[in-house]
């Protein structure tokens, strides 16, 4: 439970910052502590829930969340988080955590890449941000790969709005309300495949831990440079991605 509780203060700021750490939750809980991949990312998903509203109500606050380009792609996400949830309950656990580790080592990779071709002034913003099919495809896509994996949502959508040229802070903020419409029937869907009821002081300790750390990470974010932590954050989880790939193939 320390561990637990450590870690959603931990990684709750580093999304409220970034965006991009959400992901480490489900590694934590799979990877390092031994929970199933069900259970894993039902513990992840009521992590993201809270992550999302409280993370983007003070984004919005700051006028840091296009509320157009949340809401339709939060739609697609919605419908694709459906359709993850389902197919996750379709395969068998280990393929779903060597699915969530690929989808780690691939969304470490893109962050770093996006940094690696950052320029001092803003490349131009892409049409696409103002095209609704594709906006609702986008969070289709995103977020049935998303629900999939357990990989939140804010670690793959955040990196490739602003690869589309959304301001970074923006991106950020509309990644954390999506990431709500991903995580809602996600967790609905795992929670209803374990025995929950066994874990309520857990699960106390996750939503106060994570709603805390996210609060004052999202109040803090919009306040500073992010691209160091994003960095940082890209790096251990391509890292670690990598270590617990090689140590399944192994074995």
């Amino acid at each position: 439970m320390v561990i637990i509780a450590a870690a959603n203060a931990v990684i709750g700021a580093l999304v409220g910052m970034t965006g991009v750490a959400g992901f480490l939750l489900p590694m934590l809980y799979a990877g390092f502590l031994g929970y199933t991949p069900t259970t894993a990312l039902a513990f992840s998903f009521l992590a993201f829930i809270v992550s999302g509203l409280l993370g983007a109500r003070n984004y919005a606050r700051a006028g840091l969340l296009d509320r157009r380009l949340a809401g339709i792609v939060s739609i697609g996400s919605l419908v694709g988080a459906l359709a993850g949830v389902k197919l996750n309950l379709l395969l068998s656990p280990d393929l779903v955590t060597a699915i969530l580790y690929l989808v780690v080592l691939a969304s470490g990779a893109a962050i770093l890449i996006q940094q690696a071709r950052l320029r001092p002034v803003d490349h131009p913003q892409s049409p696409l941000l103002t095209h609704s099919g594709f906006l609702f495809g986008f969070g289709l896509l995103t977020g049935a790969l998303c629900a999939l994996s357990g990989a939140g949502g804010p670690v793959l959508v955040m990196p490739l709005l602003v690869v589309l040229g959304c301001a970074p802070h923006v991106a950020v903020g509309v990644a954390l309300l999506n990431s709500v419409a991903i995580s809602v029937p996600a967790a609905i869907g795992y929670f209803t495949q374990i025995h929950w009821q066994a874990y309520l002081p857990l699960l106390a300790i996750i939503i106060v831990t994570h709603g805390l750390g996210v609060w004052w990470g999202s109040t803090v974010g919009p306040k500073i440079n992010a691209n160091v932590l994003k960095i940082g954050t890209a790096s251990f989880s391509v890292v670690l991605a990598l270590f617990k790939l090689i140590s399944t193939w192994v074995h």
